[in-house]
């Protein structure tokens, strides 16, 4: 089966470009690496050229890049969608040079609507490394769709883009890696009541827990709104704190996460549906959490699938 190596980013559209730049910048801790001249912002958290992008749009999500982790992994999951009855495309070589990216895949999910694109090799800046700044961030964790036909994108994940489940919370939440990354979810799925796909919250790991403490603090003294946490999640084990991005979107710092091995993991364990699932500490959700997160359908990607 097929490899992968990581979530390498996340592609969101913003209403306002340098509103969102600041805030990812220098609220949030990322650095910015480029500023296209079609006016995208580029953003890191690592020796990557991005693991973020701003696009101008309707805020929400635009896509989702996976690195893989050789070029045969790379034909093998192109394979595996394709005979799923998926259209898979060729991301053609200006788009590459504009993402400084080698050869990449795309397919939108039938399930979501969600533009998925795949890659192995990404420009390095290792020459200029991320810093810390007013957070120690880690790496782009993970990020949380909300779908209608929960059952059936569950299998489609694990079964055909080889997603391993690593625990979940009663029928209505999946967390899972993008195997054979070891940590505890790259990637959930949850029940949604409303007819569409939605961006739920994307993740970024910080290094300590200080950077969640600190954090809380600065946001509100900035007016970013907290919408759940400081708290710890019981299935990965992890410390978290959400707040809202200029667009209202929701986007999360954690700290700590269970690791699993390449092979002979534990079963996932199946949390009943109350709030100690999701908190050990009791923090309040408040209702904007991951309520607002539109997902881009890439037409032409969507007119050339079969139906699923």
């Amino acid at each position: 089966m097929h490899r992968y190596a990581k979530l390498g980013y996340v592609a969101l559209n913003v209403s306002d470009l340098e509103r969102s730049k600041t805030f990812y910048r220098d609220l949030w801790g990322l650095d910015l690496t480029e500023t296209a001249p079609s006016g995208e912002h580029f953003l890191r958290c690592s020796d990557d050229h991005h693991n973020l992008i701003l696009y101008k749009g309707t805020p929400g999500l635009k896509r989702i890049g996976w690195q893989m982790a050789s070029e045969s992994d790379l034909d093998q999951l192109a394979e595996r969608i394709q005979k799923a009855g998926q259209k898979v495309v060729e991301v053609d070589a200006k788009e590459r040079a504009f993402l400084h990216q080698g050869r990449s895949l795309r397919f939108s999910c039938p399930f979501t609507g969600t533009t998925h694109e795949y890659y192995v090799d990404q420009r390095q800046l290792g020459g200029t490394p991320y810093k810390w700044t007013v957070a120690k961030i880690q790496r782009l964790g993970h990020i949380v769709l909300k779908t209608p036909r929960y059952e059936e994108a569950l299998k489609f994940y694990m079964d055909v883009l080889n997603f391993k489940a690593s625990d979940a919370v009663d029928t209505f939440i999946t967390f899972m890696r993008c195997w054979p990354n070891p940590y505890h979810h790259s990637f959930g799925l949850a029940k949604s009541s409303t007819d569409q796909g939605q961006l739920h919250h994307f993740n970024f790991m910080v290094t300590e827990d200080d950077d969640i403490g600190k954090g809380m603090w600065r946001f509100k003294k900035n007016d970013v709104p907290i919408v759940r946490g400081p708290g710890r999640h019981p299935p990965s084990g992890s410390m978290f704190l959400y707040m809202l991005d200029p667009d209202n979107i929701t986007v999360e710092y954690s700290f700590g996460m269970e690791t699993f091995p390449e092979e002979n993991a534990r079963r996932p364990r199946i949390l009943p549906p109350i709030d100690e699932s999701i908190d050990y500490w009791g923090s309040p959700m408040d209702p904007r959490m991951g309520a607002y997160g539109p997902i881009e359908v890439d037409k032409a990607l969507a007119a050339g699938r079969k139906a699923a």
